[in-house]
Order: C-alpha cells, then sequence, then structure tokens
C-alpha cells in the first residue's frame, strides 16, 4: 500500500483543519517545502499537496507551492483543492503535479470533470469522493450535495475512473482511526478501484489493516504532524 502524507496549504504555510473546518486552523510549518523533503528524506515517494485557499476560492491559488515542491523534489505529486477549469488544470500539470484530484467539479461540472478523464487519462485524473454520512460534500466541504457515494463512484468508474480518494469528513483530522467499514463496503461494491483511504489516521497500526481491506493508499495528515506516526515508521513499513 502507498504512503501519501498530506500538505495543505493555506496562505502559502502548511496546516492542518479538523473536519474541513477552517476556524480550526492550526499552522505546523511556514515552509511546506521543508516538511515536504523531511518526507523524501525518509524514503517516501508520494505526496498529496491540498491548496485549501484554492478550495474556498474555486480556483488555484498556490501553485508557487506546488511548483516549488515540484521542483526541488522528487516527490509524485497529487494535487488538489480549486481546480474548476481547464486554465487551473493547466497551471497544476505545468507547475508539475503528476495527477490531479477533482471533488467538487466532479459534481458541479460532470462535463467538464469528464472531459479531463478523456483527454489525460484515468492514471493522471483522481476522483475525490469526499463525503459526510455517504452523502457527497463540495466546496471545501462547506457544502453536502445530494449524491450518495457509492452510487457517485460506480458512475465514474464507468467512465474510466480507477483512483479514488475518499475520505470521511466525519473523522478527518480527528484522530480517532479511519473509516474501515466504508472503505470494506465500498471495495466490496466496485470492482478494480485503486482506493485512497484518507481522514482519521491515528495510530501506526492502522496502516496494515487499511492494506488488508484492500486500500491502493493511505493518505496521512495530522498523526505526523502531532507525532503519532513518526517518520521512521513510516520508512519501515515502506522498505519492509
Amino acid at each position: 500500500m502507498r504512503i501519501i502524507p498530506a500538505i495543505d496549504i493555506i496562505e502559502g504555510k502548511c496546516v492542518r483543519l479538523s473536519r474541513g473546518d477552517y476556524d480550526t486552523k492550526k499552522i505546523y510549518n511556514e515552509n511546506p517545502l521543508e516538511v515536504a523533503k523531511e518526507f523524501e528524506d525518509h524514503g517516501i515517494q508520494y505526496l498529496h499537496l491540498v491548496d485549501l485557499d484554492g478550495a474556498k476560492s474555486k480556483h488555484i491559488v498556490n501553485h508557487n507551492v506546488l511548483e516549488q515542491i515540484a521542483t526541488k523534489t522528487n516527490l509524485k505529486i497529487d494535487f488538489g483543492g480549486g481546480l474548476k477549469t481547464d486554465k487551473d488544470l493547466n497551471i497544476a500539470f505545468e507547475c508539475g503535479a503528476d495527477q490531479i484530484t477533482g471533488g467538487s467539479i466532479a459534481v458541479k461540472d460532470q462535463e467538464t470533470f469528464k472531459s479531463w478523464l478523456h483527454k489525460y487519462g484515468a492514471d493522471k485524473i483522481i476522483l475525490g469522493a469526499d463525503a459526510n454520512n455517504e452523502k457527497i460534500a463540495v466546496n471545501g466541504w462547506q457544502e453536502e450535495s445530494e449524491e450518495e457515494l457509492i452510487p457517485f463512484i460506480q458512475e465514474y468508474q464507468k467512465e474510466g475512473v480507477t483512483y479514488v480518494i475518499c475520505t470521511d469528513i466525519s473523522k478527518d483530522g480527528m484522530l480517532q482511526g479511519p473509516s474501515f467499514e466504508l472503505y470494506k463496503k465500498i471495495l466490496k461494491e466496485t470492482n478494480n478501484l485503486k482506493l485512497i483511504a484518507s481522514g482519521g489516521i491515528s495510530t501506526f497500526d492502522e496502516l496494515p489493516m487499511l492494506a488488508d481491506i484492500g486500500c491502493e493508499g493511505t493518505i496521512i495528515g495530522k498523526a505526523i504532524y502531532e507525532h503519532r506516526i513518526s517518520l521512521k515508521q513510516l520508512e519501515n513499513y515502506i522498505l519492509s
């Protein structure tokens, strides 16, 4: 299972939120590049980079942070937050993103999201399926849609989607463990899905459990920053 640390960006700084609430913002480092380099130094190859300013303002904002990390590390970056137009997407790829994650746009502008899938291919475009009570949430999780989580994923699989990041918003940033049952349910009701678990990871022991369920990757955020999981543990897991 791939280990994918997260860096969330507000005003160019590395932050974390709880349950997507911007009022809970906690700054962990003024320099995201420094954080990314530390990940790389411990054998980590992947990074989930989220432009929270972009998610709120509905267009890409922190592309300079993306470009800095992409040019000064060898991390394979998936980038999300505020990608709403072809122009946003072009900026993200030009600044060094290996993949992009589309969440709100996959709900609100399906034709554009589908066009990205067909133009760039399923290896480049990740479906962001972030949910509360199995309903898809949009706009930086500020709003809940009527889309049911599993049918939403199934419909996009018909369009060729293979990578899905699923965050249970109720778990995100709470350090109370991930949604094992939800991920089991998703994998049971879909075929050949590369499911990336996100939200709630709190201890190292949860990682092999997610791998056993069949998750292709897991995104880890606050557990690293709060020293619940050490980079050395992750390094040993990757090497094992």
